[in-house]
């Protein structure tokens, strides 16, 4: 192959990697989580007396048995047999989605796998909210309700139950860190149609509160 030949096939061989949507720079896998650890752990007055609201957290990432345990005591299945879970949900409707953003991507929580899937590719923590710690922090969780899923309940109705619901969710995941040792803080001043818009939302879906956890700052 001559000089020329090299040339033109470096060049090809850069475009592919650099532009393509399915270059290795954009390609996110997904995670399947072990198994959730069901027993143990401290009672559940302890993590009541321990349940705080946190805004310093530290960079380090959490363990996968740790985002494992936590992500199925907020929202996971506890009863196989009939798919219900660790949250209740008005007429069981199940409307609220979970999305992990960590700084790999966006992933959204499959419950009945037990896996997170990926959504997209980078780091956007930036875009859970407007304060400084919510950039640097392992991971948040972000709450959207898919109205789709709510029957025939009066529009005006809607967001009012998945916000009810999304609390829910919101306390199990400030218990489990309670019980973790780890550190958690829920808001809901976001920039919703950005960090919409990166999650790659339908007009359906929209987003309630965003939740950040990880290890305490030292």
């Amino acid at each position: 192959m001559g000089v020329r030949q090299w040339k033109a096939f470096i060049a090809v061989f850069i475009a592919i990697v650099v532009w393509s949507p399915g270059s290795f720079a954009q390609e996110l896998a997904p995670i399947q989580l072990p198994a959730p650890q069901r027993a143990g752990g401290m009672s559940l007055l302890q993590a009541l007396d321990l349940r705080a609201t946190s805004r310093a957290f530290a960079a380090d990432p959490l363990p996968l048995q740790t985002l494992s345990n936590l992500l199925w005591a907020s929202w996971g299945i506890n009863r196989p047999d009939t798919k219900k879970r660790t949250a209740p949900s008005a007429m069981n409707w199940q409307e609220i989605e979970l999305f992990a953003v960590m700084e790999k991507g966006i992933y959204l929580y499959d419950a009945v796998a037990h896996a997170l899937q990926p959504v997209a590719g980078g780091d956007f923590r930036a875009l859970t909210g407007k304060q400084e710690f919510v950039k640097e922090a392992p991971l948040t969780l972000v709450m959207v309700a898919d109205l789709t899923r709510m029957g025939q309940a009066p529009a005006e109705q809607k967001e009012g139950f998945a916000m009810a619901d999304a609390a829910f969710i919101s306390q199990n995941a400030y218990l489990f860190s309670a019980s973790a040792g780890l550190v958690t803080g829920v808001r809901a001043l976001i920039d919703k149609p950005a960090l919409a818009k990166a999650m790659k939302l339908a007009d359906s879906q929209i987003i309630i509160f965003a939740q950040t956890i990880g290890f305490p700052k030292r």
